[in-house]
Formats: structure tokens, sequence, C-alpha cells
């Protein structure tokens, strides 16, 4: 049955950054497409329906990631699905010269290393088992980075696709696909305290703030951000069976930031 490639039933599925936002919208469809779908951030919310299937850690550090790998081998099997969404910029406004040394590490680590080292700990159960999909969260400040106060958060989802890109080549062969998905703004808490530092900043009104961050993005021809659960679609997209031959892509979801070809 066509349907059947929708569906993600007895499959085990691990979203990181998976407490809010674009990554609680992952969790959720992929649930709805019937997978078992575990999920790790910092902190687990308040209320949380599914603890037993919440690692608690922070995957920008060797010990989380090692936490997490170690609780997904305790329950057992390999993973089928796993989607890298965890990051963010915290970099404060001025340009190149205010990015201290450890502010670059912070970044790289949340941006760039925690999936590296995630996948070095999850994937060779994928590949021994011949199959899987694995997705990562680039960002279109890859191909647009803005320099007042993401220019280490783009720095470092410029290298996160290249690594997909190289992993993609080599998992491929072997029944794993790496594919990456780039949105440009989504309408998230940490969206909204992007704004507050822009904001605070530069002495802006939180439009004022808003306007400038469409105008360095040359603007958006939708006139608005995605909303989670868009990014979600795709995600669900890529990881189920209708997204079988797609192999080593990334694909934008931006409402027509990007302008070029």
């Amino acid at each position: 049955m066509g349907n059947d490639r929708d569906r993600l039933d007895g499959r085990r599925a691990l979203v990181t950054g998976g407490s809010k936002g674009a990554g609680r919208a992952v969790v959720e469809r992929l649930r709805e497409m019937g997978a078992d779908v575990y999920t790790t951030a910092r902190t687990m919310p308040d209320g949380y329906d599914r603890p037993d299937r919440f690692v608690a850690a922070d995957t920008s550090t060797v010990e989380g990631t090692d936490a997490v790998a170690a609780r997904l081998a305790e329950d057992g099997g390999p993973l089928d699905i796993l989607v890298h969404v965890v990051g963010g910029a915290s970099t404060p406004p001025g340009g190149f010269a205010v990015i201290t040394e450890d502010q670059w590490l912070v970044e790289l680590n949340l941006n760039l290393l925690g999936a590296v080292r995630l996948d070095r700990a999850l994937l060779p159960a994928m590949l021994e088992a011949g199959s899987g999909v694995v997705v990562h969260t680039t960002s279109i400040q890859r191909e647009l980075p803005l320099y007042d106060a993401s220019l280490a958060y783009a720095t470092a989802k410029a290298a996160l696709r290249t690594y997909g890109k190289g992993l993609a080549n080599e998992l491929a062969p072997r029944g794993v696909r790496v594919n990456a998905v780039s949105p440009g703004g989504i309408e998230t808490q940490a969206y909204e305290d992007f704004v507050d530092r822009i904001a605070e900043g530069d002495g802006l009104t939180r439009d004022g703030a808003k306007q400038r961050i469409f105008d360095s993005l040359g603007g958006v021809p939708l006139g608005r951000f995605a909303h989670p659960e868009e990014i979600a679609d795709l995600v669900g997209f890529l990881v189920s069976d209708r997204a079988a031959a797609v192999v080593g892509g990334e694909y934008v979801i931006d409402g027509g930031t990007v302008p070029t070809v």
C-alpha cells in the first residue's frame, strides 16, 4: 500500500533538541508517523508526556553525547532514525572582534561537534544493521552569514553541511542515508530571544530588531518565517521511505529568503 511509505511503525528514532521549537515539532511528527521516538535536551520540560523516552543531557559536551549513546544502548538495538535539531547562537552583537576564544568553542560544540560525536557513537550500529537515516539541521546562514551576532554559528553550520555531505557519500553504499534540512528563520522561542539580544545590543525596539533581521536577510518573499510544524513535515518526508533515493541533499525551507539558485 502506498500509504505505508508514510509510516514509521516499528522504527526507533532519536531527535536532539527535542524539548521545544522545531525539535519538539519533529518529535511529535515522527510519533504521529508511528516511530518510537527518544529525545534529548539539557532539561526535561515540566509535565513532559514521555519521560521514559527523554534523556537529559548536554549534547554539546563529550559527557552528554556519551550519556545519550549509553542510554540508547541500554534500551537495546540500533537506531533507525537520527535527527539532529539542537543548535543555536549565543554570541553577543558587535562583529568578529567580540567573539572570544571560549565563545567560538561554545558555538562549534553546540552546532557542529555535538552532531559529529553523536554520529560517531550511534552510526556504527546503524551500519551493522545495514539501514538507517540521518538528518542534520544546517541553516541558510551557511550561505548568507550574518556577521553581527551569529558569525560563529554560521561558520559552524557551514562546517556541518560539509561534514554531512562527506558522511552521506561514505555511508550510502552501506544502506544509511544522510541528508540536511536548511531552515531560514523559524518562529521559535530561540528566535524571540535572538530578537531580544539584537534589540538590547543595538538600542532598538523589538519590531525594529525584527525588521533589521529581515533586512539583513534581504527580505523574506513569503512574508514570514517558517512554523516549527513546517520544518517537521520536511523532516518527516526525508526520514520516510518516500525519500529512499534522496542522499546527500540539503533542503532549504526559508520562505524564499536565499535569493540565488
